[in-house]
C-alpha cells in the first residue's frame, strides 16, 4: 500500500457536531502546556529546560539547545513531541557536569522563550508527561449555542474516543507507507524515524479497533473478556464477566475499556473482545506481523478519554469560541474538537508532531 491507501477516517461517537469553525488561523489559536509528573530537584547533573516555542517542531528545538550547550544532540532529551503550528510549552533535559554552566538566555528568540532552567538529578525520559493543558481558539464559528452546551455536557459525562490524531501518521499517511518499507527491509531510517514509523503502524491498528467499537457503540461499554484501564493510572486489569460493579465503574468514569497496542506476546483479552481484536489484526496482518518482528510487546491503551476542567467562552455573536481543557499524556485535542465542530483547518498539519 501507499500512504494514501490507508484511510484515516474514523467514526464519531456523539453524532453530527453542533458547530462548524476555522481552526489554526494563527499558532496562537492552538496553545499547549506540558505538565510533568514530578517537581525538579534543583540539583544534579541534568538541566531541565521549560521552553515555549512557536513555529518549530521538537527536533528543531533539540538542535538549538545542543548548539547552545555545544553538545551532541544525543545529550538532549524531551518527554513528548508537540505540534509545529502552535504555541507549545514543553520540557527538555540536557546532561551537563555540575560545575559547568550555559547561558540558556542565549536561546531566546522570536520563536523560543526559555521559561525556566533548573537542575535535576536525572534525564527526562520519553513519555514522562502527566498531562497537557490546551487553550484553543475556534474562529468563524457557525452553529447553535444550546446544542454546543448539550454536546459539552455529553463529552464531560461520557468522554470521547481516544483516537490517535492524524498528525501521528504524517502528511498523506506517509508514515504508514514508510512503516511498510521498514518491514520489507527496503529502507534504513534513523533511530528517530524508525520509532516514528513503528509508532504510526501501531497507532493505526489501534484506531481500527476503536473505530470498530465506536461503530458498534461499545467504545464506552464493556464486551465479555474486556481489559479495563484504571482512570488516572497506567494500570489495567482483565474481567471476563460483565458485572453490575463493572457497569457502575464505567458509568462513573473510574475505568475504561482498552484496545491493543500491537506487538509480541499473548493478548490479555478473552472471549468476544479477543475474537474481535484477532479478526481485525488478521485483516491487517502486514503491519501486525511487522511490529512483532521488530520486537514490540503487547500493551494496552484506553478506548476513551475524559477531558478535565473543560471550559468554554465566546464573544457575543459566538463567532469566536475559546476552549480550555486538560488531557492525559498521549491523548489528542483533535479527539475533543472533532466531536464539537466540523473543522476547516487553514494551517498545514505537521508530519510527525503530536500531543
Amino acid at each position: 500500500m501507499s500512504g494514501s491507501s490507508y484511510s484515516l477516517a474514523v467514526p464519531l461517537a456523539h453524532g453530527t457536531p453542533p458547530l462548524r469553525a476555522v481552526f489554526k488561523q494563527s499558532p496562537l489559536d492552538f496553545q499547549v502546556e506540558e505538565c510533568l509528573p514530578f517537581e525538579p530537584t534543583g540539583q544534579g547533573e541534568h538541566y531541565l529546560l521549560q521552553i515555549r516555542k512557536r513555529g518549530l517542531n521538537t527536533q528543531d528545538v533539540v538542535r538549538k539547545i545542543a548548539r547552545c550547550a555545544r553538545l551532541s544532540e544525543r545529550w538532549v532529551s524531551f518527554a513528548g513531541l508537540k505540534d509545529k503550528q502552535a504555541v507549545t510549552t514543553q520540557w527538555f533535559s540536557v546532561q551537563l557536569p555540575i560545575k559547568s554552566s550555559t547561558d540558556w538566555a542565549a536561546l531566546n528568540s522570536a520563536d523560543i522563550d526559555v521559561v525556566q532552567a533548573i537542575r535535576h538529578d536525572r534525564k527526562l525520559r520519553r513519555g514522562a508527561v502527566a498531562s497537557n493543558r490546551f487553550d484553543i481558539t475556534l474562529r468563524d464559528v457557525v452553529g447553535d449555542a444550546e446544542a454546543l452546551i448539550a454536546r459539552l455536557q455529553q463529552i464531560t459525562a461520557q468522554g470521547v474516543p481516544n483516537y490517535y490524531g492524524p498528525q501521528r501518521f504524517g502528511r498523506n499517511a506517509q508514515n504508514l507507507s514508510q512503516a511498510e518499507s521498514l518491514f520489507a527491509g527496503t529502507i534504513n531510517p534513523s533511530r528517530f524515524e524508525r520509532g516514528m514509523y513503528l509508532s504510526a503502524a501501531r497507532a493505526w491498528l489501534f484506531n481500527q479497533v476503536l473505530a470498530h467499537r465506536v461503530a458498534h457503540h461499545t467504545w464506552n461499554h464493556p464486551l465479555p473478556g474486556d481489559v479495563f484501564w484504571l482512570q488516572g493510572t497506567k494500570r489495567f486489569f482483565s474481567n471476563e464477566a460483565i458485572t453490575d460493579v463493572i457497569q457502575q465503574r464505567l458509568a462513573a468514569l473510574d475505568i475504561h475499556p482498552t484496545g491493543p497496542l500491537w506487538g509480541q506476546g499473548e493478548l490479555p483479552t478473552q472471549h468476544q473482545a479477543r475474537a474481535m481484536e484477532v479478526a481485525l489484526m488478521n485483516n491487517f496482518s502486514g503491519l501486525a506481523k511487522g511490529l512483532e518482528a521488530f520486537g514490540l510487546q503487547q500493551d494496552r491503551r484506553p478506548l476513551r478519554v475524559v477531558p478535565l476542567n473543560l471550559h468554554h467562552s465566546s464573544d457575543e455573536s459566538m463567532q469566536l469560541l475559546r476552549l480550555q481543557f486538560e488531557l492525559p499524556a498521549g491523548a489528542y485535542a483533535t479527539g475533543v474538537l472533532r466531536e464539537l465542530a466540523v473543522i476547516d483547518a487553514v494551517m498545514p498539519e505537521t508530519a510527525s508532531e503530536d500531543s
